[in-house]
């Protein structure tokens, strides 16, 4: 793969792709997934200012026109398993992709095409878009590029994950605070993100004496924040929205506290206009922390997962208020042997991405790991805990080597990439198996229809 300029680029797409002010069309598929997209991604993560514009506005077109189309996962959820309408149940892997994004992306689409499988969904954290350097517009690309590229036609659905308020600079200034996760959320639905996880759940205040005042700014800022989205999201596209009630890490989440939180938040809402969609989904703290917690060796603390969590609120969530039921985070470093249970107990959606990391890390040539470790080690020092082991250290920070290596990680040897890719694979495959997500096109066939999006040309 190669950065092109503009000039490169229009040269390129002779007799492959025309280009028109308000449409792209393919002519010849064959030879535009062959090798020209591989160009056009590279030059949308490392060209010029100029070549990236162009070939990210030019990718989304085309992808528009061979349709892998960005897409909400709403209806699904509210009318599909919010309504228990669906003949079996199955929960939907939402993957953060942090580094070598374009090739990880690639093979997830490989399978989905192989299986039939289009209930997924491709997220990035706001934390993550700062230290991966990944802003949404070119996350976007890289999915809609994979996607081409492997045959993919159908729903792309990419996500904001964890678009999370600050409590200190919230409670500092609220306004200013919420101006940030908006113009965040702005951006990336601009780019294709027609889903986006809400997080105000670290303005929970466990001191208040009543669990409504507890999730008030919570669901304050879910409700404005909601209300945002109705009014900037794009005609006949319902983003699908998500809540949090616990912050990943703290006490387990309840169905009071879940209750609670949904009056406030409805009644809320409700003073921005009559019958806005609401939530589609729930998150809820069940024992899991965020990547796991190292040992002082590096290895993993095993975690008691209460199922029962997901399984209570989501019935409540389903049965009150038609939604899709309850959201787990940070289950990617899981033992195998849990994941089966998720649809089990109906949970409608499973966050995974410390587990696909920590493969990456595995199989990299240890001279290019060192060298990570030790940029983290003279950058990050300040957030070295003091009771942390150098390995509790490493595996807590590793994720900071993916933006200032994304090069490097992107131009990897073919040799090792591609043992890096098969083991991805081989976990994305038993982890699709585990959620029972093969075969789910004909749910989003009854249940999801695409919109075409296509932005203003760049000039």
């Amino acid at each position: 793969m190669k950065a092109l300029n503009v000039e490169e680029i229009k040269k390129s797409l002779k007799g492959i792709v025309e280009v028109n002010d308000k449409e792209v069309k393919i002519l010849n598929e064959e030879a535009l997934r062959k090798g020209i997209i591989d160009d056009l991604i590279y030059t949308a993560v490392f060209g010029d200012e100029e070549a990236k514009r162009f070939s990210r506005w030019l990718i989304r077109a085309i992808a528009l026109d061979f349709g892998a189309i960005p897409a909400s996962i709403h209806d699904l959820y509210i009318d599909g398993m919010g309504k228990e309408k669906l003949d079996r149940w199955f929960t939907v892997p939402a993957m953060n992709i942090r580094g070598m994004s374009y090739d990880v992306m690639r093979r997830i689409f490989k399978i989905a095409v192989e299986k039939d499988m289009t209930a997924f969904i491709l997220e990035i954290a706001k934390s993550e878009i700062g230290y991966t350097y990944q802003r949404p517009e070119e996350y976007a690309s890289c999915a809609l590029a994979a996607a081409v590229k492997e045959g993919y036609k159908g729903p792309v659905f990419i996500q904001g994950d964890h678009f999370q308020f600050k409590a200190k600079n919230y409670f500092e200034d609220p306004e200013k605070e919420l101006k940030a996760i908006q113009d965040l959320t702005r951006e990336a639905i601009e780019a294709g993100f027609y889903n986006i996880d809400i997080d105000p759940s670290t303005l929970v205040d466990y001191s208040k004496p009543t669990l409504t005042e507890q999730q008030y700014h919570n669901y304050l800022n879910t409700a404005k924040m909601t209300a945002f989205i109705r009014e900037i999201e794009p005609e006949r596209i319902t983003v699908s929205v998500g809540g949090e009630i616990g912050h990943i890490g703290g006490k387990n989440s309840t169905p009071e506290e879940f209750e609670a939180f949904m009056e406030g938040y409805l009644k809320t809402l409700k003073e921005y206009g009559d019958n806005l969609s609401y939530i589609s989904k729930i998150s809820v703290q069940t024992g899991t922390e965020h990547g796991g917690i190292p040992l002082p060796d590096g290895s993993v603390a095993k975690v008691k997962l209460d199922f029962s969590v997901l399984e209570s609120i989501g019935k409540v969530a389903r049965k009150k208020y038609s939604m899709s039921g309850a959201v787990q985070h940070g289950a990617s470093t899981l033992p195998d042997e849990l994941f089966h249970k998720f649809p089990e107990v109906k949970a409608s959606e499973i966050h995974l991405a410390t587990g696909f990391q920590n493969i990456i890390y595995d199989h990299l040539p240890e001279e290019m790991k060192k060298e990570i470790y030790v940029y983290l080690k003279e950058n990050f020092s300040n957030e070295w805990k003091e009771d942390w082991t150098e390995e509790q250290f490493i595996y807590k920070l590793r994720k900071k080597g993916f933006g200032p290596f994304k090069k490097r990680f992107w131009d990897l040897p073919s040799d090792i990439k591609e043992n890096i890719l098969d083991a991805l694979e081989a976990k994305f495959r038993f982890l699709f198996d585990q959620l029972k997500v093969y075969d789910t096109k004909k749910y989003t066939d009854e249940y999801i229809k695409p919109v075409k999006v296509l932005p203003e040309k760049p000039e």
